[in-house]
C-alpha cells in the first residue's frame, strides 16, 4: 500500500530555533595544530581573511609547549598582533597554570583551559589526570579574573576516549559542576574524536545547562562521522547557541588518526542560512577564507561547501 500523500500543512512546522547563534572560529588554534608549521605572517594573512567574514569569536592560539606542538611555537607573536582587531573578541587555549600566566603576560585575557574528561586521554595529552586537571580550576580563574578576562573551561573527550572508550555522562556532569564552583565563566563540551551523535548530546548537555543556567554552555564538534552538523542543529532546537567551527575543516586529533577537524565554519553558516539563523559571517568571504586556509596548508581541506559551493539560491 502506497503511503499517503501529505500535504505541507500536514507535516507542521520545524522546530523553533534561536533567532541568531555565535560562531567561535577556532580554525587558527585547532585547525593548526596537528598540522605543519606554518609562518606567522601566514597565520595573519588568514587572520585578516577570517575577521572579513564577520565572525567575532575567534580562538587566536594555544599557549602550550611548543616542543609538543610546534605549530602554536609562535603563540605570542600571533598574540601581539590581534589587539588591531577592537570588535572580534580573541581567546586562547591553555592547559596548565604556566600557559595562563604566559598567555595573559602576551595580553589573552579570556582564556580556554581544556581538561581531559577521560584520565587516558589526559595522561597523554598534560601527564596529568582528570583528578589533577580539574584542580587547577580556582587557581587559573583567579589569574583570569584578576586580569579582567573570562576562563572557559572545555571538556575535551565529553562522549568518547581514543583510549578509554565511553566516557560516563555522570562523570561529565560533575566535572562541570565543580568548574563552575571553581569559577569557570563558560562551559564547553568538546566531542573531541567525533563520535558523538544528537541523542547523546542532549543527554549530556541538558542537564548540565539546567543544573547551571546561568552559565553559558557551549559545543566543540569534530566532524570525523559525519553527524556534526546533525548534532548542532540538535543543540539549536535545546537552545545552544555558542558554537565552535574551523575554517575548511581544519583539524583533528593526535591521538584518534583519521579523526576529523571541527566542522567546517562555511558548512555550519551555509546551514544556517537556510534555516533563518543568523551568524553574522559572510558565507561567501567564509568560503573565500577556506580557499586560502587550504593553499597555505598545501592540501585538501574536507569542506563540503568549499568544495561544491552553496545552494544557488537566485
Amino acid at each position: 500500500m502506497n503511503a499517503p500523500h501529505l500535504k505541507h500543512a500536514d507535516i507542521g512546522s520545524f522546530p523553533a530555533l534561536p533567532a541568531q547563534i555565535s560562531i567561535r572560529e577556532v580554525g587558527l588554534r585547532d585547525g593548526l595544530q596537528i598540522e605543519k608549521p606554518i609562518s606567522t605572517a601566514a597565520k595573519l594573512e588568514l587572520l585578516d581573511a577570517l575577521v572579513a567574514t564577520g565572525v567575532r569569536r575567534i580562538e587566536a592560539t594555544a599557549f602550550v609547549s611548543p616542543s609538543a606542538v610546534p605549530a602554536l611555537a609562535d603563540a605570542a607573536e600571533v598574540a601581539s598582533a590581534v589587539h588591531r582587531y577592537s570588535d572580534v573578541v580573541f581567546s586562547a587555549l591553555v592547559a596548565s597554570v604556566g600557559g595562563a600566566a604566559r598567555a595573559l603576560d602576551a595580553g589573552m585575557a579570556n582564556l580556554e583551559y581544556v581538561v581531559s574528561a577521560a584520565d587516558g586521554h589526559s595522561m597523554a595529552n598534560v601527564r596529568r589526570s582528570t583528578e589533577e586537571s580539574i584542580a587547577l580550576v580556582p587557581e587559573i580563574a583567579k589569574a583570569v579574573h584578576s586580569a579582567g578576562g573570562t576562563l572557559e573551561v572545555i571538556f575535551a573527550v565529553a562522549w568518547d576516549c581514543p583510549f578509554d572508550g565511553p566516557t560516563p555522562p555522570d562523570r561529565v556532569i560533575d566535572l562541570a559542576a565543580r568548574a563552575v564552583d571553581g569559577g569557570a565563566d563558560v562551559l564547553c563540551l568538546g566531542d573531541t574524536i567525533g563520535t558523538t551523535t544528537p541523542r547523546r548530546m542532549v543527554d549530556l548537555a541538558q542537564p548540565i545547562r539546567l543544573a547551571h543556567p546561568d552559565v553559558p554552555v557551549g559545543l566543540h564538534m569534530h566532524n570525523t562521522r559525519g553527524a556534526a552538523l546533525a548534532t548542532i542543529l540538535a543543540a539549536m532546537q535545546i537552545g545552544i547557541t555558542d558554537i565552535d567551527s574551523s575554517i575548511g575543516g581544519l583539524g583533528g586529533c593526535p591521538f584518534a588518526p583519521g579523526a576529523s577537524g571541527n566542522v567546517a565554519t562555511e558548512e555550519l553558516v551555509n546551514l544556517c542560512r537556510d534555516m533563518d539563523v543568523a551568524t553574522g559571517i559572510d558565507l561567501d568571504k567564509a568560503i573565500d577564507a577556506a580557499r586560502l586556509a587550504q593553499s597555505l596548508i598545501g592540501r585538501e581541506l574536507p569542506s563540503g561547501v568549499l568544495r561544491a559551493g552553496p545552494r544557488r539560491d537566485r
